[in-house]
């Protein structure tokens, strides 16, 4: 699944190739083509903007701009169409030239060695570079297939370590297989969402479906050959530490109710944050008479059309379900108890132009800066927008000069779309930093939902559920035939209801106290050769994509189980005082984000009101810090 290896010769003629020029993301495809052709003088200077902003066209060039960026690829791809021996850009100072224009200067050269992995169109830089010692007799146990279950599976198997899979659906998948509501979808561009080594140049759509991820992940599974070493229906109650035979026991349970025990040297606990729903502790919640079911576990055999539904919550998943039952059902009722940050994003529901898959499947490189724009745009295109500034004055809206910039931008795309609905405006405008809580994605879908006449959105306090429907704290009884709940997940709450003991046979959940913490998001002293993907202090907020944090977490599982095989150790233990400096520094800088500093409800804290959830830097000291595991931080048992 390596680009190279899919792109199609470049035979069009000059009027094809003008056409699909016209779909081109001209930020991505000019140093595509300097890449390709050897050609540094593509890059002109002020071709790009100083900055770009959330629903940036063309990452904010003007007409002007765009017209002559068009001009120069088109000429650039007659040469890759006409001339033979062309060769590509290929030293670190080309690539630094490159870099250079994308991000106007800003890029310090410590992105050169990551660009070497992400741009690679020939050779998985991030794959294992040993194999575990023949006759070696070790194993790993992966819980859960999701996204990054599968990468674990994938990594190993590169490794030639043993290993299986155990997970409790009878598919691959993970949320994808889950979350089944009407228009589920990524909310992360596909380019960037996916695997580093196993690209795709047609995604059908900008964001995916939920259809399309599944599938993507599934083939992920077949293309690779992991399937086989998964054990569906099967899930792990608990994972007890041996101290003598230095091995963890797993109790697994299958689909008839058997349990049975298995031993492994390694465990990979890759369940995520966002795979147990929450629901709400309401009075009464169990009384309701009608059909009520939860956003991730979507029941397909209720009937809307023409029923009075409510739904509480507003957040992600009601934000793209919303807009598609309010088409259907006869009333519906959204109970909102904060709103959301809405980020213009025209796209987000469009098909990829056909002139851009056409350019992907052609242009060697383009894949690749394409992802690398993203890249750079996620990952520091907003972390100064939530960073604090101790001196801004008030920090209860904004908390620096680029988070008003932000606020400013993103308040005047909510006043645009409810400039004809002040009363729905005064409810929907958020009173707190933009990134405090998840920001959602919108292409003026939910604005027109709530409009609508059969729509009502109700702000005021859930006082108690009763058969019938939902009263609010001023004593109105909401009637409903069916709830659903769109309430999020019981993220903070890691790796329930598993159990896992350690040494001494200490509990996990005892050792954490209710607050989930990990060196690095992956290991936990006291718990050898245990490791977490999308651990605590791993998600991503306006800093990355999870998928990448994934791989990052992997090459450092992958790094720590070469330390223990080739070292001839039976496991590895982090330090107490390793882990403890490092969540005192993340703990601080935390604090210096707005997730971290408004008080604002959202599943970013735990119950301790700690940040629990959050990687607070930027996405490439997270890549910096995982390459490889210091000894120096473990004990080697």
């Amino acid at each position: 699944m390596v680009i190279a290896e899919r792109l199609e010769p470049l035979t069009a003629d000059d009027d094809e190739i003008r056409r699909a020029l016209e779909d081109a993301f001209l930020p991505a495809i000019l140093p595509a083509l300097a890449h390709a052709t050897g050609d540094i003088s593509i890059l002109r200077p002020g071709l790009l903007p100083e900055r770009t902003t959330p629903g940036a066209v063309q990452g904010g060039m003007t007409p002007e701009q765009q017209q002559q960026a068009k001009e120069i690829a088109f000429a650039a791809l007659k040469r890759l169409r006409d001339s033979t021996g062309i060769t590509p850009l290929h030293t670190e100072a080309d690539l630094r030239a490159i870099l250079a224009w994308m991000t106007n200067g800003k890029a310090s050269d410590d992105y050169i060695p990551l660009l070497l992995e992400e741009l690679s169109p020939d050779q998985d830089f991030r794959a294992p570079k040993w194999r575990m010692p023949a006759g070696t007799a070790y194993s790993v146990a992966i819980v859960g297939a999701g996204m990054s279950g599968i990468l674990a599976g994938i990594r190993l198997k590169q490794a030639g370590v043993p290993f299986t899979i155990f997970e409790k659906n009878d598919d691959v998948g993970g949320t994808w297989y889950d979350n089944t509501y009407p228009g589920a979808r990524v909310d992360v561009p596909n380019h960037f969402y996916s695997y580093s080594f196993a690209q795709k140049p047609d995604w059908p759509k900008y964001f995916s479906t939920q259809e399309t991820l599944l599938d993507y992940f599934r083939s992920c599974c077949d293309d690779f050959g992991i399937r086989a070493s998964i054990r569906f229906r099967t899930e792990v109650t608990s994972a007890d530490w041996d101290d003598e035979r230095a091995i963890w026991r797993l109790t697994v349970r299958g689909a008839d109710g058997a349990e049975e025990t298995v031993e492994t040297n390694a465990l990979i606990c890759a369940t995520g944050q966002l795979n147990r729903p929450r629901y709400p502790e309401v009075e009464g919640r169990d009384t309701f008479a009608g059909p009520a079911f939860h956003s991730a576990r979507w029941d397909h055999s209720v009937d809307l059309h023409g029923k009075r539904v409510a739904v509480i919550g507003n957040g992600a998943s009601a934000a793209q379900f919303v807009p598609i039952i309010a088409e259907q059902v006869a009333e519906l009722t959204i109970f909102q108890r904060t709103p959301n940050w809405f980020v213009p994003v025209p796209t987000y529901h469009d098909d990829v132009a056909d002139g851009l898959r056409w350019l992907m499947r052609r242009v060697p490189y383009y894949a690749h800066w394409y992802r690398f724009w993203m890249f750079w745009n996620t990952t520091e295109g907003l972390l100064a927008a939530a960073t604090v500034d101790e001196n801004w004055p008030d920090k209860s809206k904004s908390i620096s000069q680029e988070s008003e910039m932000l606020r400013m931008l993103l308040a005047g795309y909510l006043q645009a779309q409810f400039a004809d609905r002040p009363d729905l405006l005064e409810k929907v405008m958020p009173q707190y930093p933009p990134g405090a809580k998840r920001m959602i994605l919108d292409n003026g879908v939910w604005a027109a939902a709530l409009k609508r006449p059969n729509v009502h959105l109700v702000t005021d306090r859930i006082a108690r559920i009763t058969p019938s429907g939902v009263v609010t704290a001023d004593g109105t009884e909401h009637a409903a035939d069916i709830l659903i709940y769109a309430t999020g997940f019981m993220a903070s709450e890691f790796m329930t209801p598993m159990r896992v003991r350690g040494r001494g046979g200490l509990d996990l959940w005892d050792f954490w106290g209710g607050d989930a913490r990990a060196y690095l998001g992956v290991v936990v002293p006291h718990f050898p050769s245990f490791f977490m993907m999308y651990g605590p202090n791993t998600n991503i907020v306006v800093n990355g994509s999870i998928t990448y944090f994934s791989e990052c977490e992997m090459q450092y599982i992958l790094g720590c189980l070469r330390l223990v095989l080739e070292g001839k150790h039976r496991a590895l233990d982090c330090r107490q005082d390793v882990y403890e400096a490092y969540n005192v520094r993340i703990d601080e800088e935390n604090k210096k984000r707005a997730w971290g500093v408004s008080g604002v409800p959202s599943w970013y804290k735990n119950a301790k009101g700690r940040v629990s959830q959050n990687w607070p830097f930027n996405a490439i000291e997270y890549w910096q810090q995982t390459r490889e595991p210091n000894p120096a931080d473990f004990e080697l048992l």
